[in-house]
């Protein structure tokens, strides 16, 4: 079949076959179709969208371009979890540990930060000696001996995804629906999961601004997860404001030790209670989310989760002496606050902005080749809502120098609204999105 055939068909606003799938996203995997004709079919499906089951062909066309991991070797259901990205998103490395402690295997895949958004093994590689990079074989060794492992994908895990993401990046195509549903889809599936959890973020930091655009990225997931067999819970969940309160890598595990030994509560431990009640009940532990929330209560409470977080990180090489000692890791070389310099109450967040002040102190990537220094960030304990004096903390500044402080300190003021009346705080989360249907919260 002609790829010109392929492009005219979509640019005319006509459903694609399966096999008219297969063929393009074939010849992106292995580079036999030219950028610019797979571009030209990425806006042609920017403008006129994908039904159901041309996404749901593109999400499998895209899993099968190159290697699926076979988790089979560890009993029980393997439930996975996402999400669309977003900044001081901690939850992975809480509710991870807490829902293996809790009896259901977690066999995860996560991904780097880019952009605004963190990424879970910059985060887990600012611990000594710990690696990410597992085989299969040593993957699932250790979630049979621990039943957690937390690892990056393999490079030949959906590499058509690969190919047109970045074209995706450089064509103004990017805000598409089911690109980005088939692209978040296809790497889920292809990571070998027997059912998915899903975080989608809405808000000022999120992918998805509006509430309707975040549920429709959800639905979409969903349907994709059902027509393929495997059942996907998708919870739209806020990002007007960081989820939790450190923002920069080392922040963000020292953070989320803090959770795990009781020590914090917040905006972070709630959101990874929910997300995680929704993995045990598809992990078949628990009959319904109030149960599976007071059975990750005790866990978290009896110091089960922690102790899983502690067993992971000395399994991957790191040094596990950092859970009971967190100055063990990486320390920044100026330790900074900063005042709020006026009272009032704080109105609203650019989330986007505050995430990349950290990028830009060196906390993130503006290329996938910088390097990381996993030591600064800031500590920031205002919500929306809070009000505040003249003298209140408004933020803790960890940076490599003075120069960088005062750029972090003034994109972070820049980042927040202060105002004289009282503000809503808003939202935690809005909706849970199965095959079923939506579900929105009061």
């Amino acid at each position: 079949m002609s790829m010109i055939d392929i492009i005219t068909k979509k640019k005319l606003g006509q459903a694609l076959s399966q096999a008219e799938i297969a063929e393009f996203t074939r010849g992106a995997a292995d580079g036999s179709i030219p950028d610019y004709q797979l571009a030209a079919l990425l806006m042609a499906i920017r403008l006129n969208g994908m039904t159901a089951q041309e996404t749901t062909d593109l999400t499998l066309a895209m899993r099968d371009s190159g290697d699926v991991c076979d988790l089979s070797a560890i009993p029980g259901v393997k439930v996975d979890k996402h999400s669309t990205g977003g900044v001081g998103d901690t939850t992975t490395l809480v509710l991870a540990p807490l829902v293996a402690a809790c009896g259901v295997p977690v066999a995860k895949m996560s991904g780097r930060g880019l952009g605004h958004t963190g990424g879970t093994l910059d985060k887990m590689e600012s611990i000594a000696g710990l690696s990410v990079s597992l085989t299969e074989e040593q993957f699932v060794r250790q979630v049979n001996e621990i039943g957690l492992a937390v690892i990056g994908q393999t490079a030949s895990l959906a590499p058509a995804d690969k190919t047109l993401y970045a074209l995706r990046d450089v064509t103004a195509t990017v805000d598409s629906l089911p690109l980005i549903a088939s692209s978040i889809m296809s790497k889920k599936l292809a990571s070998g999961a027997d059912a998915i959890v899903l975080d989608v973020k809405t808000g000022s930091g999120a992918l998805m601004e509006t509430v309707e655009d975040a549920i429709g990225l959800a639905k979409a997931m969903a349907e994709i997860g059902h027509l393929s067999g495997k059942p996907v819970h998708a919870i739209v969940t806020g990002m007007d404001q960081p989820l939790g309160t450190h923002v920069g890598n080392a922040l963000e595990v020292k953070e989320a030790i803090e959770v795990l030994s009781g020590k914090v509560k917040g905006d972070l431990l709630e959101v990874a209670l929910l997300l995680g009640s929704h993995m045990l009940v598809l992990g078949g532990r628990a009959a319904d989310t109030a149960s599976a929330r007071a059975m990750l209560t005790a866990a978290l409470d009896s110091g089960a989760g922690l102790e899983k977080l502690r067993a992971m990180i000395a399994a991957q090489g790191g040094n596990a002496a950092c859970v009971d000692d967190v100055q063990l890791l990486p320390q920044p070389a100026l330790i900074r606050e900063v005042k709020a310099g006026c009272s009032g109450y704080i109105a609203a967040m650019d989330t986007e902005a505050l995430g990349y002040a950290a990028q830009a102190m060196g906390a993130g990537r503006v290329q996938k080749t910088d390097v990381i220094d996993y030591s600064v960030g800031y500590i920031l304990p205002v919500r929306i809502g809070d009000k505040i004096t003249e003298d209140a903390t408004l933020c803790t500044l960890y940076a490599r120098s003075e120069a960088d402080a005062v750029k972090a300190e003034a994109a972070i003021r820049a980042a927040i609204t202060i105002g004289n009346a009282p503000a809503e705080r808003p939202p935690l989360w809005y909706a849970v999105v199965t095959a079923d249907g939506v579900e929105r919260f009061a």
